[in-house]
């Protein structure tokens, strides 16, 4: 799971494109560490802020520009994380890492192009959403020491650079983040197979039949939702595969003029909820053993900037 840093624009002052050229690299690894592109975008803004205080002799003396780049938002994402637990308890229901949309799907064009962040984010297995759960639940340290090392390939020498630890503590760190990713990784399915089961949800959703869902759902299926505070949202996550068919089941319909229709969310196939043309609502699924066991309801209207082309207030309530 190695993420590549892209060329720079040859155009540009060859200096200038160097350091520009990082931009891609830090945004995939603010994105996965924080799991919100934006506060990824400002952490990055942050980063070349600094970079640029520096006085010319300065930054002419840093011997390699993109390992500064990345250990200085490294940092900032490290203390971002310390901070985030203390922010989560203020948050409103369950948080849930920011969803992201295919470019190729993306609802109105190119979102701003190539200067959207979204477009620097590379869709792979390590930005799936089990993954990024499962990542949100590490402790900062644990997070940081595995991207770096197993996704971007930094030695623990480098990793031990940016989170202040020494390299042996930085490979267990990372050790004991790779056992949960393990712990909660089901055998891998292909991608058609997913889609297939996700599409069957979606009918089974719309025509409200609880057998077809309980029958898609793991017994232990959990569905959760994040609204933020801002629009009605569960609380807590709905549990148990006749609980979840049965609150999909309750609420199909409810809000006039929705539209469900299938997509890919962060690389895997998952469903959206338009509503005149607004996006209320992404979906994302883990599926196991032929059977869905999470479900990840998005409906904070802040973490659907990409989603949707129009403006106005989401309605009704979702998980």
């Amino acid at each position: 799971m190695t993420i590549p840093s892209e060329p720079g624009d040859d155009r540009l002052d060859p200096s200038l494109s160097a350091i520009m050229s990082e931009r891609n690299q830090l945004t995939n690894l603010a994105y996965r560490l924080l799991g919100s592109l934006a506060d990824a975008e400002d952490v990055i803004q942050e980063t070349y802020a600094r970079w640029y205080a520096m006085s010319p002799q300065q930054r002419e003396a840093v011997e390699s520009p993109g390992a500064w780049l990345t250990t200085v938002a490294g940092r900032i994402c490290l203390d971002l994380l310390g901070s985030a637990r203390a922010r989560r308890e203020r948050y409103v229901g369950q948080w849930i890492p920011e969803p992201l949309p295919d470019r190729t799907e993306w609802v109105g064009g190119r979102w701003g192009g190539a200067a959207d962040p979204a477009d620097r984010v590379t869709l792979d297995e390590s930005v799936g959403m089990a993954f990024l759960v499962v990542l949100d639940s590490m402790t900062p340290a644990e997070r940081v020491a595995f991207i770096l090392h197993d996704v971007f390939r930094y030695s623990f020498v480098e990793v031990a650079g940016i989170v202040g630890r020494t390299p042996g503590a930085c490979r267990q760190l990372a050790s004991s983040a790779r056992r949960r990713i393990r712990a909660s990784q089901a055998p891998a399915i292909p991608v058609a197979q997913r889609a297939d089961i996700v599409g069957a949800f979606k009918r089974a959703w719309e025509a409200k039949d609880i057998d077809a869902l309980v029958g898609l759902l793991a017994s232990d299926a959990t569905a959760t939702g994040d609204g933020g505070g801002l629009v009605g949202a569960e609380l807590h996550p709905v549990e148990g595969a006749e609980r979840v068919a049965r609150f999909f089941a309750d609420r199909a319909g409810t809000a006039p003029g929705v539209a469900i229709l299938e997509c890919t969310v962060n690389g895997q196939p998952g469903l959206v909820a338009q509503q005149g043309g607004v996006t209320v609502s992404v979906l994302a699924f883990d599926v196991a053993g032929g059977r869905i066991k999470h479900i990840w309801a998005v409906l904070n209207p802040d973490k659907l900037r990409l989603w949707t082309t129009g403006t106005g207030s989401p309605g009704g309530d979702a998980v």
